[in-house]
């Protein structure tokens, strides 16, 4: 999912949103950093991690897809990263699938990762675009073991090759030589890794001239949008790029606290109309998000900015229409004053029925000890597919790809206590002025990388059902760019009837598949 081990490390979210550890799924919840693990930096200063040989294992395979038969080639290890004295300080693991017999100079190559910061990017792996994918309950809770690994009729090897990245201090990647966790604990510092994990490949590889792409979900929308514009500043043209759930935005923007309300609205709206909680209930899921999207930017936007001074009569207006949007009661939301938190909406809106909403995924229900309280105990959306995801890839990597390790493999790493939050966008940045931002705020990276290279394409995928990180954010943020009008038809939007892990709800895998069959094809031309 997942942002968050996905998401982040603040307690809230304003043009994006934040929301407080405590929150974060299972999968990639950073834990609090054991005391051995802060003792350990006392001496990083005298010890050197012995530096692992790039020593990639490499299987051969099939798949049956579009009617064809693709022969492909697995290859699974790790590329060793140097630091400003060309110094060894990361050993980086990964898995990548490449066509047999495939021309390198016009064969796309997409490097994919997922989020936290801090998560390994198994989800994306197993679910998504690779050749195999687990198969899940979705969206009721998994049944146990043994999981069941099928062939990927959705997968984009059709379109190219893909190398799935684990972040640093996650999955096999690690720390070597002089590095430590604070050379990768942090949003640049994270970003100068992949920087140079993706430079490497290309030489490795000899992949310099493929038509590229990077595709990364939840936070590693985050770092998609900002490596974009590194990369091109390395003189690694891209083609294009793909955020699946995106957050662009940390940082509190101009308007206050409201823009949370407002940006979640929406969201509401489509559970609302999942869960059949709204009267006379349209057929068409796009046409309703479409009035609540009218709705939240207009009159509901402009009820919250009058703050207490709203009058009587347009509070009543207002909350009639929040009712009817989110299926809450009138009186509920009046004593909310209008402002629903998501922790408030997923406790509430089921509440009769004695369920809750999953925060990645709404279309999962949870069941509490009791219904009263104003918070899920849990998100069944996390753990109704964690252990399936976990146990899979285990298995798939050992049988399968032939991979052996010692060392134990990090789903989530023990860094968010550690994490850096500011950034210092690579060319300047907009708006906010060009120096150092508390917390990022990557559109105006990407922005930057769009306006210096303007065949550069961007496809926001998103789920009506993720309240991780709402459409309406996502258009906001993208939508406050400032590109040239030339520029903005280089942006593309897709909407999908699932949530923050869009792949789990097969139609809209195969529609992202297509979504991103023909934005590839296009974008490589």
């Amino acid at each position: 999912m997942k942002a968050w081990s996905r998401l982040a490390a603040s307690s809230l979210f304003l043009g994006s949103l934040l929301y407080p550890v405590a929150t974060l799924p299972a999968q990639e919840r950073l834990a609090a950093p054991p005391a051995a693990a802060a003792e350990s930096h006392k001496d990083a200063d005298k010890d050197s991690t012995p530096v692992p040989p790039e020593k990639p294992v490499t299987t051969k395979h099939e798949l049956a897809l579009g009617g064809k038969t693709l022969k492909y080639t697995a290859t699974t290890g790790t590329l060793t990263i140097r630091d400003e004295d060309d110094k060894p300080y990361g050993s980086i693991f990964y898995v990548a699938y490449t066509l047999d017999g495939a021309e390198p100079r016009t064969r796309p190559v997409s490097f994919l990762y997922n989020g936290g910061p801090g998560a390994a990017s198994l989800w994306l792996h197993m679910g998504s675009f690779s050749p195999v994918r687990i198969t899940t309950d979705s969206p009721n809770p998994t049944a146990g073991p043994p999981f069941k690994l099928v062939p990927n009729e959705y997968s984009l090897l059709d379109r190219s090759d893909l190398v799935f990245i684990d972040a640093p201090l996650t999955g096999f990647s690690r720390a070597v030589g002089k590095g430590t966790a604070k050379d990768f604990t942090g949003v640049d510092q994270d970003l100068r890794a992949f920087d140079r994990f993706v430079l490497r490949y290309l030489t490795v590889n000899q992949r310099w001239n493929s038509p590229k792409f990077l595709i990364g979900e939840s936070y590693g929308t985050t770092r998609s949008a900002a490596l974009a514009d590194m990369l091109g500043n390395d003189g690694v043209q891209l083609n294009g790029v793909v955020l699946i759930s995106s957050i662009l935005n940390y940082n509190i923007r101009a308007g206050g606290y409201d823009i949370l309300y407002i940006a979640n609205l929406p969201s509401y709206a489509a559970a609302a109309w999942y869960f059949n909680k709204i009267p006379n209930k349209p057929a068409d899921l796009a046409g309703w998000v479409d009035q609540a999207r009218a709705f939240a930017s207009g009159p509901y936007a402009q009820a919250l900015f009058a703050g207490h001074n709203l009058a009587p009569a347009q509070l009543d207006s207002v909350a009639k229409e929040v009712s009817r949007l989110t299926g809450l009661s009138l009186d509920y939301v009046k004593e909310a004053n209008l402002r629903i938190s998501p922790t408030r909406f997923r406790k509430e809106v089921l509440r009769e029925d004695r369920k809750t909403l999953g925060r990645y995924d709404m279309r999962f229900e949870g069941v509490d000890v009791d219904a009263a309280g104003e918070a899920p105990a849990y998100d069944a959306s996390d753990t109704g597919i964690t252990g399936a995801f976990v146990a899979a890839f285990h298995d798939y990597l050992e049988r399968e790809l032939k991979y052996d390790s010692t060392d134990a493999y990090h789903v989530s790493a023990n860094s968010i206590g550690q994490w850096d939050w500011k950034h210092r966008p690579t060319s300047g940045g907009m708006g906010m002025g060009g120096g150092e931002q508390a917390q990022p705020w990557v559109a105006a990276d990407l922005a930057s990388a769009i306006r210096k290279n303007p065949h550069l394409r961007v496809f926001s995928a998103n789920g009506y059902f993720d309240l991780a990180t709402p459409f309406f954010a996502t258009e906001y943020d993208l939508a406050h760019m400032d590109l040239d009008p030339s520029l903005k038809g280089n942006v593309q939007f897709g909407y999908y009837p699932s949530g923050h892990m869009i792949y789990l709800n097969l139609d809209a895998l195969h529609q992202l598949k297509d979504d991103l069959a023909a934005f590839i094809d296009k974008a490589a031309k």
